[in-house]
């Protein structure tokens, strides 16, 4: 017995689960205890650049890899603590790098503070804040544009790992950009 299934899919069907596709995050990359590279950062949180360079120069681009959002380093805070650890430090340079050239650029970036399932949801979410500032001030030091940085805390709501809430893992800082309002 022989089944055939015929799909047909019209323009908006077709388009409604492109959109549905498009709109699932990917996971973030994790750093873990690496110093980034510059051009692999430069790709990754901006991969249009590499389709405006050849638009500039008269050829056409046939689209673009999405933004990948940085897992910066898995256990990078001390438990309670907003304090920038040395190796966060050393990445973070590696990202400012990249964010220097962005000045007055209409894309962002979207810093994310993380923080474990200790503590109440209410102090999670204001040092998971104050995590995300922490990186965005530190960025600015070294000569990122504020206007392009955006800190936002997650608190204990998007766990690294689930299956452990407790897990210092779950103490953490993404980056990536910002997905423009639908």
């Amino acid at each position: 017995m022989s089944i055939r299934l015929h799909l047909l899919v019209g323009p908006a069907l077709l388009l409604a689960l492109t959109a549905t596709v498009i709109a699932q995050p990917a996971p973030a990359v994790d750093v873990g205890s690496n110093i980034p590279d510059r051009k692999a950062i430069a790709e990754g949180l901006f991969p249009e650049d590499e389709c405006e360079q050849l638009k500039a120069a008269g050829y056409k681009c046939m689209g673009f890899k999405p933004a990948v959002r940085y897992s910066l380093p898995a256990t990078s805070f001390a438990l309670g603590s907003a304090e920038l650890p040395d190796l966060l430090k050393k990445q973070l340079e590696v990202f400012a790098e990249v964010l220097k050239g962005r000045k007055g650029s209409d894309k962002v970036v979207r810093i994310e503070g993380h923080a474990d399932a200790s503590g109440s949801a209410a102090g999670n979410m204001t040092l998971s804040q104050r995590r995300a500032e922490a990186v965005r001030d530190y960025l600015v030091s070294l000569g990122a544009d504020p206007s392009i940085l955006q800190p936002v805390g997650l608190g204990a709501n998007a766990p690294k790992n689930s299956r452990d809430p407790f897990a210092a893992e779950n103490r953490r800082v993404e980056i990536g950009r910002a997905t423009p309002p639908s």
